[in-house]
């Protein structure tokens, strides 16, 4: 169930003993996607780094996640159809040309991207996901990249924010597409969906 807004979220617990511990937003979605792929429910995932443990507040300790100190708390996961094929990501998708030129789209479960605020009001566990579809010229597009390492780059007049639980893109030419800093395009049609509460992960 979707978290609401004044409503608790999570608990105290440590990663239980099926659980899995990943560094990374790509490691996280190697362990999903090979539970997915495989029809098997997938386990608990202890975040020692990535944009969705800073998001959460991790703090990178691995000791800290097997202990009663840890916060354990159930997140969404995305999925996206890419011209038919199905792949899932736990923090963002980026789709964009080389030197980020022309048309930028971002879908994102967490807050941070790298060192960029980039969705400040994203919050992995309300069933929506923060898009932003952007395209812009060179010397806007310079503006917004400084404007993000502090979320400040919104609103911008050529930039299409939305918070959705699905939507689809449609990107002429075929564009890279990176889910949680891996590519795995390029692709032309994105059919982008939330699955609510569909992951529990210790932080």
């Amino acid at each position: 169930m979707a978290i609401e807004r004044g409503g608790t979220w999570g608990g105290n617990g440590g990663l239980p003993g099926d659980g899995v511990v990943v560094a990374d937003d790509a490691a996280a979605r190697a362990v999903v996607t090979a539970a997915r792929r495989a029809g098997e429910p997938i386990p608990p995932l202890g975040l020692l780094g990535g944009d969705l443990c800073r998001t959460l507040g991790g703090r990178g300790d691995p000791d800290r996640l097997r202990s009663d100190a840890a916060t354990r708390v159930t997140v969404d996961l995305a999925a996206v159809l890419l011209d038919g094929r199905v792949h899932w990501f736990v923090a963002h998708l980026v789709a964009h040309r080389p030197w980020w030129r022309g048309r930028v789209f971002a879908a994102l479960n967490a807050q941070w991207m790298g060192a960029w605020n980039a969705a400040p009001r994203a919050h992995p566990g309300d069933g929506r996901l923060e898009t932003f579809d952007a395209t812009m010229g060179l010397g806007d597009r310079v503006k917004a990249r400084s404007r993000l390492r502090d979320g400040s780059h919104l609103p911008h007049p050529d930039i299409v924010y939305r918070r959705t639980a699905a939507t689809q893109v449609d990107l002429d030419p075929a564009t890279p597409v990176w889910l949680d800093g891996d590519r795995v395009g390029p692709a032309r049609a994105l059919s982008v969906r939330v699955e609510p509460d569909a992951l529990q992960v210790v932080v």
